[in-house]
Protein backbone atom coordinates (compact mmCIF):
# COMPACT_ATOMS: atom_id res chain seq x y z
CA UNK A 1 0.00 0.00 0.00
CA UNK A 2 1.43 3.90 -0.70
CA UNK A 3 1.48 6.11 1.85
CA UNK A 4 -1.06 8.24 0.38
CA UNK A 5 -3.54 5.18 0.27
CA UNK A 6 -2.55 4.27 3.83
CA UNK A 7 -3.39 7.83 4.87
CA UNK A 8 -6.54 7.86 3.46
CA UNK A 9 -7.81 4.50 4.81
CA UNK A 10 -5.94 5.57 8.32
CA UNK A 11 -8.68 8.31 8.00
CA UNK A 12 -11.45 6.26 6.76
CA UNK A 13 -12.27 8.46 3.74
CA UNK A 14 -14.50 6.93 0.84
CA UNK A 15 -12.19 6.05 -2.02
CA UNK A 16 -14.38 7.66 -4.52
CA UNK A 17 -12.44 9.84 -7.18
CA UNK A 18 -13.08 13.63 -6.48
CA UNK A 19 -15.67 14.81 -9.34
CA UNK A 20 -13.87 17.22 -11.91
CA UNK A 21 -11.20 18.40 -9.43
CA UNK A 22 -8.13 19.61 -10.77
CA UNK A 23 -4.60 18.55 -9.77
CA UNK A 24 -3.27 21.02 -6.90
CA UNK A 25 -0.01 22.08 -7.54
CA UNK A 26 1.20 23.91 -4.34
CA UNK A 27 5.03 25.47 -5.03
CA UNK A 28 6.80 26.42 -2.16
CA UNK A 29 9.73 28.92 -2.74
CA UNK A 30 10.98 32.53 -1.94
CA UNK A 31 12.50 35.41 -4.45
CA UNK A 32 15.11 35.24 -2.30
CA UNK A 33 16.67 31.59 -2.99
CA UNK A 34 18.69 31.27 -6.07
CA UNK A 35 17.30 27.50 -6.84
CA UNK A 36 14.00 29.33 -6.99
CA UNK A 37 13.28 31.08 -10.23
CA UNK A 38 13.56 27.73 -12.89
CA UNK A 39 10.67 26.17 -10.12
CA UNK A 40 8.04 29.06 -10.19
CA UNK A 41 9.09 29.21 -14.05
CA UNK A 42 7.95 25.57 -14.78
CA UNK A 43 4.79 26.59 -12.34
CA UNK A 44 3.82 29.63 -14.81
CA UNK A 45 3.68 27.34 -17.23
CA UNK A 46 1.15 24.77 -15.56
CA UNK A 47 -0.89 27.74 -14.51
CA UNK A 48 -2.30 27.97 -18.12
CA UNK A 49 -3.39 24.29 -17.87
CA UNK A 50 -7.55 24.31 -17.22
CA UNK A 51 -7.06 21.10 -15.70
CA UNK A 52 -4.34 22.81 -12.72
CA UNK A 53 -4.87 24.51 -10.12
CA UNK A 54 -1.26 26.03 -9.83
CA UNK A 55 -0.24 27.87 -6.63
CA UNK A 56 2.86 30.21 -5.96
CA UNK A 57 3.33 30.33 -1.81
CA UNK A 58 6.38 32.34 -0.63
CA UNK A 59 7.93 31.25 2.59
CA UNK A 60 9.49 33.88 4.72
CA UNK A 61 12.37 31.92 6.06
CA UNK A 62 14.82 32.83 3.47
CA UNK A 63 14.56 36.75 4.32
CA UNK A 64 17.89 36.86 6.12
CA UNK A 65 19.45 36.48 3.63
CA UNK A 66 19.14 39.85 2.06
CA UNK A 67 15.86 40.09 0.64
CA UNK A 68 12.47 39.99 2.07
CA UNK A 69 10.01 38.32 -0.37
CA UNK A 70 7.19 40.66 -1.13
CA UNK A 71 4.70 37.83 -1.27
CA UNK A 72 6.03 35.71 2.03
CA UNK A 73 3.36 35.33 4.85
CA UNK A 74 4.43 32.88 7.82
CA UNK A 75 0.97 31.50 7.77
CA UNK A 76 2.17 29.70 4.00
CA UNK A 77 5.97 28.87 5.93
CA UNK A 78 3.25 27.33 8.29
CA UNK A 79 1.43 25.49 5.79
CA UNK A 80 4.55 24.56 4.43
CA UNK A 81 6.23 22.84 7.63
CA UNK A 82 2.29 21.32 8.76
CA UNK A 83 2.63 19.07 5.03
CA UNK A 84 6.62 18.35 6.56
CA UNK A 85 5.12 17.12 10.08
CA UNK A 86 2.42 15.19 8.33
CA UNK A 87 5.00 13.02 6.25
CA UNK A 88 7.33 12.19 8.74
CA UNK A 89 10.17 14.45 6.64
CA UNK A 90 10.19 17.31 8.87
CA UNK A 91 12.40 19.43 7.35
CA UNK A 92 10.81 22.32 4.53
CA UNK A 93 13.22 23.41 1.53
CA UNK A 94 13.08 25.87 -1.47
CA UNK A 95 12.17 25.09 -4.13
CA UNK A 96 9.45 22.16 -3.22
CA UNK A 97 6.01 21.11 -4.98
CA UNK A 98 3.37 19.28 -3.02
CA UNK A 99 0.67 17.88 -5.39
CA UNK A 100 -2.50 17.09 -4.28
CA UNK A 101 -1.60 17.08 -0.70
CA UNK A 102 0.04 13.87 -1.10
CA UNK A 103 2.91 13.53 -2.92
CA UNK A 104 6.36 16.15 -2.37
CA UNK A 105 8.88 16.87 -5.29
CA UNK A 106 11.74 18.82 -4.12
CA UNK A 107 13.97 21.23 -6.78
CA UNK A 108 12.93 22.88 -9.88
CA UNK A 109 12.30 19.06 -11.80
CA UNK A 110 9.60 19.64 -14.04
CA UNK A 111 9.96 16.04 -15.88
CA UNK A 112 9.14 14.77 -11.53
CA UNK A 113 6.28 17.21 -11.31
CA UNK A 114 4.67 15.76 -14.85
CA UNK A 115 5.26 12.31 -13.87
CA UNK A 116 3.57 12.90 -10.35
CA UNK A 117 0.59 14.97 -11.71
CA UNK A 118 0.03 12.46 -14.18
CA UNK A 119 -0.02 9.57 -11.19
CA UNK A 120 -2.11 11.93 -9.00
CA UNK A 121 -5.61 11.75 -8.13
CA UNK A 122 -8.12 13.42 -5.68
CA UNK A 123 -9.36 10.40 -4.14
CA UNK A 124 -12.34 10.42 -1.30
CA UNK A 125 -13.93 14.08 -1.60
CA UNK A 126 -17.10 14.90 -2.68
CA UNK A 127 -17.91 16.69 -5.54
CA UNK A 128 -17.24 20.76 -4.96
CA UNK A 129 -18.04 23.89 -7.36
CA UNK A 130 -17.42 27.71 -7.12
CA UNK A 131 -20.18 29.82 -8.40
CA UNK A 132 -20.68 33.43 -7.75
CA UNK A 133 -20.49 33.93 -4.29
CA UNK A 134 -21.38 30.56 -3.15
CA UNK A 135 -18.70 27.53 -2.31
CA UNK A 136 -21.51 24.66 -2.31
CA UNK A 137 -19.76 20.43 -1.14
CA UNK A 138 -21.63 17.20 -1.91
CA UNK A 139 -22.19 14.76 0.65
CA UNK A 140 -19.56 12.00 1.10
CA UNK A 141 -17.78 9.75 3.18
CA UNK A 142 -15.18 12.34 5.05
CA UNK A 143 -12.25 11.64 7.26
CA UNK A 144 -12.37 11.35 11.25
CA UNK A 145 -13.23 14.77 12.55
CA UNK A 146 -13.69 15.99 9.08
CA UNK A 147 -12.20 18.34 6.70
CA UNK A 148 -11.34 22.06 6.11
CA UNK A 149 -12.69 24.29 3.52
CA UNK A 150 -10.18 26.70 2.25
CA UNK A 151 -11.08 29.94 0.34
CA UNK A 152 -7.84 30.40 -2.14
CA UNK A 153 -7.35 33.97 -3.39
CA UNK A 154 -4.20 34.17 -6.03
CA UNK A 155 -3.14 36.84 -8.65
CA UNK A 156 -3.17 35.07 -12.26
CA UNK A 157 -1.15 37.61 -13.48
CA UNK A 158 2.54 37.73 -14.43
CA UNK A 159 3.90 39.99 -11.77
CA UNK A 160 7.59 40.92 -12.77
CA UNK A 161 9.68 41.23 -9.58
CA UNK A 162 12.76 43.44 -9.39
CA UNK A 163 14.96 41.78 -6.57
CA UNK A 164 17.48 44.04 -5.62
CA UNK A 165 19.44 42.31 -2.95
CA UNK A 166 20.16 38.98 -1.35
CA UNK A 167 21.26 35.72 -4.16
CA UNK A 168 18.85 36.67 -6.26
CA UNK A 169 19.92 40.69 -6.80
CA UNK A 170 19.79 42.05 -10.27
CA UNK A 171 17.24 39.58 -11.24
CA UNK A 172 13.80 40.48 -12.66
CA UNK A 173 11.68 37.38 -11.72
CA UNK A 174 8.36 36.65 -13.26
CA UNK A 175 5.24 35.21 -10.88
CA UNK A 176 2.30 33.45 -11.68
CA UNK A 177 -0.38 32.58 -9.48
CA UNK A 178 0.97 34.23 -6.09
CA UNK A 179 -1.10 33.60 -3.45
CA UNK A 180 -2.79 36.14 -1.82
CA UNK A 181 -5.29 35.41 0.76
CA UNK A 182 -5.92 31.94 2.34
CA UNK A 183 -8.83 31.45 4.75
CA UNK A 184 -10.37 28.88 6.52
CA UNK A 185 -14.21 29.50 5.64
CA UNK A 186 -15.92 25.75 7.20
CA UNK A 187 -15.67 22.36 7.97
CA UNK A 188 -17.19 19.71 5.74
CA UNK A 189 -17.96 16.68 8.17
CA UNK A 190 -20.02 14.70 5.28
CA UNK A 191 -23.26 16.82 4.56
CA UNK A 192 -24.00 18.72 1.73
CA UNK A 193 -22.48 22.10 2.74
CA UNK A 194 -23.17 25.60 1.28
CA UNK A 195 -20.68 28.74 2.02
CA UNK A 196 -21.14 31.98 0.66
CA UNK A 197 -17.99 34.06 0.17
CA UNK A 198 -17.45 37.93 -0.19
CA UNK A 199 -15.65 39.36 -3.51
CA UNK A 200 -12.65 39.17 -2.98
CA UNK A 201 -10.10 42.66 -2.55
CA UNK A 202 -8.73 42.97 -6.09
CA UNK A 203 -11.13 41.96 -9.18
CA UNK A 204 -8.28 40.98 -10.88
CA UNK A 205 -7.60 37.86 -8.66
CA UNK A 206 -9.10 34.36 -9.50
CA UNK A 207 -10.68 32.17 -6.46
CA UNK A 208 -10.39 28.80 -5.24
CA UNK A 209 -11.40 26.72 -3.10
CA UNK A 210 -9.37 23.30 -1.57
CA UNK A 211 -11.01 20.59 0.94
CA UNK A 212 -8.65 19.15 3.01
CA UNK A 213 -7.99 16.68 5.56
CA UNK A 214 -6.81 18.36 8.37
CA UNK A 215 -3.67 20.79 8.55
CA UNK A 216 -0.58 19.40 6.13
CA UNK A 217 -3.39 16.64 5.20
CA UNK A 218 -4.24 15.33 1.81
CA UNK A 219 -6.94 17.58 -0.80
CA UNK A 220 -9.38 15.67 -1.22
CA UNK A 221 -11.12 17.15 -3.64
CA UNK A 222 -10.87 21.04 -4.99
CA UNK A 223 -12.29 23.76 -7.24
CA UNK A 224 -11.24 27.31 -8.89
CA UNK A 225 -13.23 29.71 -10.51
Amino acid sequence: MSAAAAIMTLMGAAPSMAQNSPVVVELYQSQGCSDCPPAQDNLNRLADRPDVLALSFAVTYWDYLGWKDSFASQQFTQRQRDYATRSDTGEVATPQYWINGRTTVLGANPARVAQVMAQEHLTGGPPVSLSGNKIAIGSGGAPHGGADVWLVRYDPRTIQVAVRAGENGGRTLPHRDVVRKLTKVGRWTGAPLSIAIAPGKDAAWKTAVLLQAGDGGPILAAAKG
